[in-house]
């Protein structure tokens, strides 16, 4: 009886040590990009004074989203040119920071800046809408990689220290738009879209920032998608990214065109997103909008042979998210998708009420959509075939761009400012 009582004890505290904790949310949008969380018991209301569990300032501006990696948060901002469009600086002075703070209590625990390579894009136009942190950082157990646009891919270890630095191209977008698409990890890669850089894909060692394959992409110059990998059969994978009028799948190990989709329509400039073998794409902007579902696993051209459905509603600037059956997104005005994932179905299109623009994605958790606008709030809707708001959110203490899609994990959603880090948990 003593043995199963010491026993019983000892689950109890293996339950509450720090390695029984949430799943990691190490990348643009969480586990593969998806934007998917299996965490419960996630708030659903918070304020200024309501389920804040620690706030941190942030050294810095940028449209990044936070990750978590273990006990770790990892978030990148800049600083000392293009904080204001009527006097922007000297380009000289811009650098970039990477911070890490505790998860537990915010504490900042250290922060390496990264002088800009010169000549960056000028801040005018869409630059100064989403300045020059725009690209959300990867990790994994050992290290913490970013991407700096033209001041290349740097990895770091857990404690700052810098392990390398990678030049992946110093060109410029169309229309000077600067840099925005995030990194992916896969098995020891690290994978860039450095389309405004280099119009190119690469693929780095994540041990030594050599280049290990290269896949141009030329006179496919305006691609801001992050890549996301596509699970097929008997364990393989596909990466696929949302390129000009097409998307592209590659042999992630070696970089070679695997299959390609045309016909997408508004610029590439949202993630993909794949579920059960099927890849939902949304694009908008001035060349019109149009979404798109294709079913993985072809060879070469397969515009007719695997294109599920097409809609002619999509989004500019925020990605979709598919879970449970259904295809949702917040568009840039504010206005909620939802369409069924295997016919594109419309099944409701509502403007969220007081939204504004929105730049962030909206993440799916705990039977819930959190929807973080730029200047209104983040709202929650239920995640189902009924348009609900839940609740509406505000933290009005904090007047600056909210742009960065949340982090989930932990019990925790993490938001972040052009001033500050946020960690929600309901107390």
């Amino acid at each position: 009886m003593r043995t199963a009582v010491y026993c019983v004890a000892l689950l109890a505290v293996a339950c509450l040590a720090p390695g029984a904790r949430g799943e990691d949310w190490p990348g643009f949008r969480g586990p593969n990009g998806s934007g998917v969380s299996s965490e419960a018991g996630l708030p659903l209301t918070w304020s200024d004074t309501e389920n804040i569990a620690w706030k941190a300032e942030l050294p810095g501006r940028g449209s990044s989203s936070p990750i978590v990696s273990g006990d770790r948060v990892f978030v990148t901002c800049y600083s000392g040119y293009g904080l204001d469009p009527w006097n922007p600086g000297d380009p000289e002075k811009l650098t970039r920071h990477l911070a890490c703070f505790s998860l537990r209590d915010g504490k900042a625990l250290w922060q390496k800046s990264v002088p800009a390579t010169q000549p960056e894009d000028p801040y005018q136009g869409q630059i100064t809408e989403h300045g020059y942190a725009s690209s959300t950082p990867a990790a994994d157990a050992q290290r913490v990689f970013v991407f700096f646009g033209k001041s290349g891919v740097l990895a770091f270890d857990r404690e700052g220290k810098q392990l390398w630095q990678t030049s992946v191209g110093t060109g410029s977008a169309m229309m000077g738009r600067g840099s925005g698409t995030s990194l992916l990890l896969h098995k020891n890669l690290v994978i860039v879209n450095a389309n405004a850089e280099s119009e190119a894909l690469l693929a780095l060692d994540q041990q030594t920032g050599r280049e290990v394959w290269r896949a141009e992409a030329k006179g496919y110059s305006g691609s801001y998608s992050t890549p996301v990998l596509v699970e097929k059969s008997r364990g393989k994978q596909e990466l696929v990214v949302y390129m000009p009028d097409e998307v592209w799948a590659l042999d992630p190990d070696k970089g070679g065109l695997v299959w390609y989709c045309a016909g997408m329509r508004g610029e590439p400039i949202t993630g993909l997103v794949a579920a059960e073998g099927i890849v939902y794409a949304a694009g908008g902007g001035m060349m019109g909008s149009g979404s798109t579902a294709i079913r993985a696993g072809g060879r070469g051209d397969v515009s007719a042979s695997h294109t599920v459905w097409k809609q002619s509603a999509g989004s500019y600037i925020p990605s979709p998210v598919a879970v449970g059956g259904h295809v949702y997104w917040v568009d840039e005005r504010g206005v909620a998708c939802c369409l069924k994932a295997g016919t594109g179905e419309q099944v409701y299109r509502q403007r969220l009420p007081g939204a504004g623009g929105v730049y962030a994605s909206a993440v799916a958790a705990d039977g819930k959509l959190y929807v973080v606008t730029r200047r209104n709030g983040t709202f929650v809707l239920a995640a189902g075939p009924e348009f609900k708001v839940l609740a509406h959110n505000r933290l009005p203490s904090d007047s600056t761009d909210f742009n960065a899609s949340p982090a989930v994990s932990d019990g925790r959603v993490l938001l972040r400012s052009n001033r500050s880090l946020y960690c929600i948990r309901a107390k």
